[in-house]
């Protein structure tokens, strides 16, 4: 499998502009530091309050990942929110859920490009890959968006 797209020069402008849309600001950490408050470690997306921590070696899916768990968390979690995100079953699928429709609002990424990266990096999804459920599967993150508003029915 092809290593996941990680945030080149050309997806950092929006990557930027997509998560501030959201009010939520992306702190850039230097290649060779630490990234704060990474609940997987490495390479991954870090998270306090409404910063999301990334680097130039930080897939794209990772952020878009995190970004969406805070994004669909209570005011209450976000206020204490620092590295674990939470949440129970119907809210990470609709966080992976949001975070494939964000995909498509990134110049030079892709929903499909999100799909090869969610599998190669291990998301497990009872119909087998990422975008079998997102199509055939994913019908209550749907219900979950749209009843809080996130997405219309």
């Amino acid at each position: 499998m092809m290593p996941a797209v990680t945030i080149d020069s050309s997806l950092r402008p929006a990557l930027d502009d997509l998560l501030a849309k959201h009010e939520l600001k992306l702190e850039w950490v230097a290649d060779h530091e630490k990234i704060p408050a990474s609940y997987w470690g490495e390479t991954e997306a870090g998270v306090i309050g409404t910063t999301i921590y990334a680097r130039s070696d930080t897939p794209v899916h990772s952020v878009l990942h995190t970004a969406c768990h805070v994004l669909c968390m209570s005011e209450e979690r976000r206020a204490r929110l620092h590295t674990n995100c939470g949440g129970d079953d119907p809210e990470e699928e609709a966080v992976c859920y949001l975070q494939c429709l964000l995909a498509e609002q990134l110049p030079g990424y892709s929903r499909a490009q999100l799909f090869a990266d969610m599998d190669a990096w291990g998301y497990n999804f009872i119909l087998g890959s990422a975008r079998a459920w997102f199509e055939r599967g994913a019908d209550d993150a749907r219900r979950w968006l749209i009843q809080r508003g996130f997405i219309n029915a």
